[in-house]
């Protein structure tokens, strides 16, 4: 698909992702009135008010319910935090529709939803969207810890819980925006050239596969592990704004947590465990049909392949530890959805690797991608 043909269910789909997540955060207000707790329990309430905080344009919707702004601030000075409230929040919406638009462009070039590619476009599409999401929160998280009061208090710490909170809503927004820009980028399709699905040589898409896989169970299986997580978390030391960086290094690196059978059994042990297999598992599979999906496999459109392939691992663990988990009878339903959408920022960084790692075992492998033809005007 011409890039002509693809910016218009682009548009689409970072238009509507936008919109969603606007309104999304404009019904934080809603969870205020006196009769939601008549709706949905207390414990419902306050998680859904943090699921949409962080995209709400309100300003006293989102000081009020975080207390980044001091309660003896005065009039000038609160003026000027929620000025710098709003501005993060501009910054937050134009960057969430700059990523999703660049993103949607160069999957809907590589992977158009055509010649059996439309369930993978649609799943690539779907995990991009919290990665979007996570960038635009990522950019304006230092207008937002300015807003507080405290930007020079523990920055890096504010900036890992920053980046941490933009929550399930991105991932269910996603979705229906996936479904809509998918629908779009067909009816744009119709016409134009046929672009028949590569014939990769199995041995060397399993090889890159199996390579992108290891890069991305390092953070998974060494880097999660207990102790190993507890020495990132404690082990770098800094001063004055750079101090405590343990908590956003372990945002960006580790994609779990775990440790050994001691505290409970060993068959509920490996039933946690079966998750992170899981997501290896979608890894490795979706990495071993990507060059094949790919109408071309260059470095930017295997790295993005293997970011959605790697979130979309990432999802699939989590489900599966709502199905075995009994949170939802302690805290409620909504509780149940606490954790989808976390471990975006790793999966995001062992994700370019192993999209780069995967791409040079694929040319060491031999495999080449022919000379594209030339562009039909369509």
């Amino acid at each position: 698909m011409t890039y002509r043909r693809a910016v218009i269910p682009a548009l689409v789909g970072g238009l509507l992702i936008t919109l969603l997540l606007w309104w999304a955060g404009a019904s934080a207000q809603a969870l205020q009135l006196r009769g939601s707790t008549s709706v949905f329990d207390v414990d419902s309430v306050n998680e859904l008010r943090r699921w949409l905080t962080p995209w709400s344009y309100d300003p006293s919707t989102a000081l009020s319910s975080d207390g980044t702004a001091g309660a003896g601030t005065d009039g000038g000075g609160a003026t000027r935090y929620s000025d710098l409230y709003r501005t993060a929040m501009q910054i937050r919406f134009v960057a969430l529709f700059a990523f999703f638009l660049a993103g949607a462009l160069l999957l809907l070039r590589r992977i158009p939803p055509a010649q059996g590619r439309t369930p993978a476009t649609l799943l690539a599409l779907w995990a991009w969207a919290p990665v979007a999401a996570t960038l635009a929160v990522t950019v304006s998280a230092p207008w937002l810890i300015a807003s507080g009061g405290r930007g020079s208090y523990r920055v890096l710490p504010q900036l890992a819980a920053v980046i941490a909170s933009s929550g399930p809503v991105a991932v269910f927004a996603g979705l229906a925006t996936a479904l809509l820009t998918v629908v779009v980028a067909r009816v744009t399709a119709k016409g134009a050239d046929p672009l028949p699905r590569r014939s990769v040589p199995p041995r060397a898409a399993r090889a890159a596969a199996g390579v992108g896989t290891a890069v991305v169970a390092v953070s998974l299986v060494v880097l999660s592990y207990q102790s190993v997580a507890a020495w990132i978390q404690t082990s770098f030391s800094g001063s004055g704004l750079l101090s405590e960086p343990g908590d956003l290094l372990r945002l960006w690196l580790l994609l779990g947590a775990w440790s050994g059978p001691s505290t409970t059994s060993v068959g509920h042990w490996l039933l946690y465990r079966a998750a992170d297999v899981l997501l290896l598992v979608v890894v490795w599979w979706s990495l071993r049909l990507l060059p094949g999906l790919l109408t071309r496999t260059t470095a930017p459109a295997m790295v993005l392949g293997a970011v959605c392939a790697t979130v979309l691992g990432l999802l699939a663990s989590q489900v599966l530890h709502m199905a075995v988990d009994d949170t939802g009878a302690v805290w409620g339903p909504v509780h149940v959805f606490s954790a989808l959408g976390t471990g975006v920022p790793a999966a995001l960084t062992f994700g370019v690797m192993s999209g780069l790692a995967a791409l040079a075992t694929l040319r060491l492998a031999g495999d080449r991608d022919p000379l594209p033809a030339p562009v039909v005007p369509a």
